[in-house]
């Protein structure tokens, strides 16, 4: 397809494109559709292949709904992961992709879902037991230390002891480099992924996750070896799957599926707590109406009652529509010719949903900068207008127990302390390296324990 026959875009060289998406990606895509409207095409990636980002509702729907083998993600669009693996849910396409969804997606819904509650709470409860009152914090190390020991406990299954502090040590190192603009440039451009040695920058990324995979396979055979069918976690439920013709997963499919649970798990999960916690303290109203609701449940609430709840719902809603932890969908590519709206795509064009850009048209939330909950009370947004977890046949498998953990992990830290910000300056979103983060981490000071009663809160403050 000739680049001419594309939606408009920057006429700069691909190599200021790649250096603008890299360094300031979010300025530079609201500019780029303040030029060009709400399809645009930039030239990125290893190759400056031609990417066509769309923000307008009905062309998402379209991509959406589009059947699979017109249009697709997957690794043919470019989704590959060196972490994740070849056999990673986001990798595959056509049937295997499907059936790996349909494998993948029971453990992580209804019941089963709800009965990780009461370990979510009890591993907030020990994190955030070690604030000291009057001393300042950084939010964001503690939610991941939360949200690690979820996805470890809940998802891996692994008790306390060598194996769980080992895999928690190389999963941090890994998880979270020194300098995640290099990594970032590792990840997207292909062509750097150079193995010159233990302490070269993609050395030491492979020597990582080799041991990170010797301990995850040594999980796998223990489980195999010895199976226990009361055991509720996520691979013990994913190691007695079968699909349709009664086979199981492989054990690389198991390792892939872990890894892409673990890393769109953990520190997603992670900075939209930090992000929802900034929020509630920057804006004394936000607090006092969600702790009202709190309230009402009385001491020890039941998980599911505080999954149900309205404003603690669209208090989340709103965070996610924010800063949304992906900003874009996953890639699709086009395989046969396909019309949306005025614009005729041929195959091998790349078409990316754009999150953010669709979070932020005023349209649709008028003043989009500012931080609104009532938003989601006062109207239901479609799920082309409103995308935090993508769609499709891409949504993310793990949208229920990411709310889930994020809604019950708020409930328990704001039941427990009285906080306020330690600065009162906005914090800004930076890079790292996929991800958009609090700057700083939302540095906070615990002001005493939480009363329960509103006319004592009121109180004493006096």
């Amino acid at each position: 397809m000739s680049a001419l026959k594309l939606p408009n875009g920057p006429q700069t060289h691909p190599w200021v494109q790649m250096y603008e998406w890299l360094t300031n990606p979010l300025e530079y895509i609201e500019d780029c559709a303040k030029r060009y409207g709400d399809i645009f095409t930039l030239h990125l990636g290893q190759n400056f292949t031609p990417q066509v980002f769309i923000s307008n509702p009905q062309a998402i729907q379209q991509i959406f709904t589009t059947d699979p083998k017109q249009l697709d993600s997957g690794e043919p669009a470019g989704v590959k992961s060196p972490l994740l693996g070849r056999q990673s849910i986001l990798a595959l396409e056509g049937k295997p992709h499907q059936r790996q969804r349909k494998l993948l997606t029971p453990p992580l819904h209804g019941e089963r879902m709800l009965a990780y509650g009461e370990l979510i709470r009890k591993i907030t409860e020990q994190v955030i037991s070690q604030w000291q009152i009057g001393e300042t914090f950084t939010v964001l190390p503690s939610m991941q230390a939360i949200s690690f020991q979820v996805i470890l406990k809940a998802v891996f299954g692994l008790e306390d002891g060598p194996r769980y502090e080992k895999l928690k040590e190389l999963l941090i190192a890994i998880l979270n480099p020194k300098f995640p603009i290099i990594r970032t440039i590792l990840l997207i451009l292909p062509s750097t992924q150079q193995d010159l040695g233990a302490w070269s920058p993609w050395g030491k990324y492979l020597r990582l996750r080799q041991q990170i995979d010797q301990l995850i396979y040594a999980e796998i055979s223990d489980r195999k070896a010895q199976p226990d069918l009361s055991r509720t976690d996520i691979l013990s439920l994913m190691i007695a799957a079968r699909d349709e013709a009664g086979e199981p997963m492989t054990d690389l499919e198991l390792r892939d599926e872990l890894m892409t649970l673990l890393v769109a798990g953990h520190e997603t999960t992670a900075t939209s707590l930090s992000w929802a916690l900034y929020w509630i303290h920057h804006l004394p109203q936000v607090r006092e109406k969600l702790l009202q609701e709190l309230d009402n449940l009385g001491e020890q609430p039941d998980p599911n009652a505080i999954f149900r709840l309205p404003y603690l719902n669209a208090v989340c809603s709103e965070t996610l529509r924010l800063y949304p932890v992906a900003i874009s969908g996953l890639n699709r590519v086009v395989k046969s010719p396909l019309q949306i709206g005025e614009y005729n795509f041929e195959p091998g064009t790349v078409l990316i949903p754009s999150i953010y850009l669709t979070h932020h048209r005023e349209d649709l939330y008028p003043e989009s900068k500012q931080f609104k909950p009532e938003r989601f009370l006062e109207r239901q947004f479609s799920p082309y207008e409103y995308l935090p977890f993508g769609g499709g046949n891409r949504r993310c498998i793990g949208m229920a127990f990411a709310l889930f953990e994020m809604k019950l992990v708020l409930a328990t830290v704001l039941s427990h302390w009285q906080m306020e910000l330690a600065d009162s300056k906005p914090v800004k979103p930076v890079r790292k390296p996929l991800l958009f983060v609090p700057a700083g981490g939302v540095k906070m000071v615990v002001k005493g324990r939480h009363l329960q009663n509103q006319a004592v809160r009121e109180t004493s403050f006096v």
